[in-house]
């Protein structure tokens, strides 16, 4: 059986639909309020700009930072990592990672290895996606400057121990970077409680903002340790040609992405309205109903945990018995259903689970998917694996 309506299913990549309201706030702004912050000296620049400063402070009160100046918009998690790395990391330095990282992690890790000799160790992934704290703690080393590691998993939806792992830090006096693409919006992130230093976020994926804006809070003992990784214009101390050094202006140089800040408030108000957790969990009730259904499928083998604990809602899977890439172009072609096939940007995590180099058929659900459409993707796949 076909169906003539689009299935998104690939929630992980980028949410849709977006939050009722962002594009309106986009479009209001673009067609009513195009002004520049910082640097006009007028009452509209000053309304956009309390509304950058209202978007600041829902953040801090989303993230618990007790200084919304330490909200730092950035175009997302990878620009918001590479500053931390860049500018945090001297030569020799030692890193601690986990075996579930994306390539925005390993790839400046890379880069920095070969340009400043930065060491990095792996702490060890299980099959299931699992990386629990103790991996963490015997892969620190007497002069271990941090542990960064991705909250939630891109390939299997497993939630990392960031709780432990920043009591780890505290406790080693290290530096705990934490990247929340997949967990922002999605499920709940103290950063005082779990003792996070550096927490990079995005706003296109859990909070349903547009693309192209996201950011990273940090910590006020860590600001005069980490230089930015650009420097210009803020519209502040215009006098002089150093950067300014205080918060938010000694990251923010250039023109902001002020669309998509004010595009980002509309998803946090709707956020805030309709409540997070109730959100993760119509989420999560789909989750199970597709984990239910794929123990039923022969030709599939679901990757990773088996419930829904400890998870976001992102499956993947791989085919027994056909090509993984075959199997997603026909769930579009013939189904309407949208996934992600392949290594999702995250080889690492892909060899931990067992499924490097052919990759996975990903799922990722958001509140907006029902359960027929995830009734008719099991349909598909029970279709398309017999």
């Amino acid at each position: 059986m076909q169906t003539k309506k689009d299935i998104y299913l690939d929630q992980s990549s980028t949410s849709f639909p977006k939050a009722p309201g962002v594009a309106d706030a986009m479009w209001t702004l673009l067609e009513h309020h195009g002004v520049n912050i910082g640097r006009g000296n007028y009452q509209e620049a000053y309304s956009v700009e309390g509304d950058v400063l209202d978007t600041r402070l829902r953040l801090a009160k989303l993230f618990n930072v007790s200084d919304a100046r330490n909200i730092i918009f950035t175009p997302g998690v990878t620009f918001s990592l590479n500053t931390f790395f860049e500018g945090y990391l001297k030569p020799g330095d030692h890193v601690v990672v986990s075996g579930m990282e994306h390539n925005a992690v390993m790839r400046p890790l890379k880069r920095l290895q070969s340009r400043r000799g930065v060491r990095y160790t792996i702490a060890k992934a299980t099959e299931r996606g699992e990386v629990p704290v103790e991996s963490f703690e015997k892969a620190l080393e007497r002069d271990t400057k941090a542990i960064v590691t991705l909250h939630a998993s891109n390939v299997a939806g497993t939630i990392l121990p960031a709780r432990e792992i920043g009591q780890l830090c505290k406790e080693r006096g290290i530096v705990f970077a934490l990247d929340t693409a997949q967990s922002a919006g999605s499920v709940e992130i103290d950063m005082d409680a779990m003792h996070i230093d550096l927490l990079a976020f995005t706003g296109h994926k859990g909070l349903r903002g547009p693309q192209g804006i996201g950011g990273f809070a940090i910590a006020k003992d860590l600001v005069d340790l980490v230089d930015p990784l650009m420097v210009g214009g803020t519209g502040s101390r215009s006098n002089s040609f150093e950067q300014p050094d205080f918060m938010p202006d000694k990251y923010e140089s250039g023109t902001m992405n002020i669309p998509g800040i004010i595009g980002l408030r509309a998803a946090l108000i709707y956020l805030e309205e309709h409540g997070l957790s109730q959100m993760h969990d119509v989420k999560m009730t789909l989750t199970k109903r597709f984990l239910d259904g794929l123990a039923t499928i022969k030709g599939v083998r679901p990757v990773g945990m088996p419930g829904v604990e400890g998870r976001t809602s992102v499956v993947s899977i791989t085919a027994v018995d056909r090509d993984n890439a075959e199997i997603a172009f026909e769930l579009e072609r013939d189904w309407n259903i949208m996934t992600r096939v392949g290594l999702h940007c995250a080889p690492i995590a892909h060899q931990s689970l067992g499924t490097f180099p052919q990759g996975t058929i990903r799922f990722s659900f958001g509140a907006t998917n029902t359960e027929e459409e995830i009734d008719t993707a099991l349909e598909a796949l029970a279709a398309l694996t017999s």
